[in-house]
């Protein structure tokens, strides 16, 4: 990401896009407490009956007219590790 980071205002809420994991594809709104956006969001999902953090981190902003849209990216290395579905010992009937 650049060094320049849009600005919107405190309270103002912003939108998020996530790509890739288990929340690839889904959309939030946040809201920014300091007239900017969050550098990395932590998102808990369950896993096979287990909450696990996944971590996203910001890779680009930009404005859509007055709204702020935020891209978040994967971050497998700090996210809680998921064991691979190969490796679950799923039953099959």
């Amino acid at each position: 990401m650049t060094d320049e980071k849009p600005t919107i205002a405190e309270g103002a809420e912003y939108v998020v896009f996530f790509e890739g994991g288990p929340s690839d594809g889904r959309t939030d709104t946040r809201v920014s407490t300091d007239g900017s956006y969050d550098d990395e969001i932590t998102d808990y999902v369950l896993i096979e009956g287990t909450e696990t953090g996944i971590v996203y981190k910001a890779t680009r902003a930009h404005m859509m007219g007055e709204q702020l849209q935020v891209h978040y990216s994967l971050d497998s290395s700090d996210s809680d590790p998921v064991p691979d579905p190969e490796d679950r010992n799923d039953e099959v009937n």
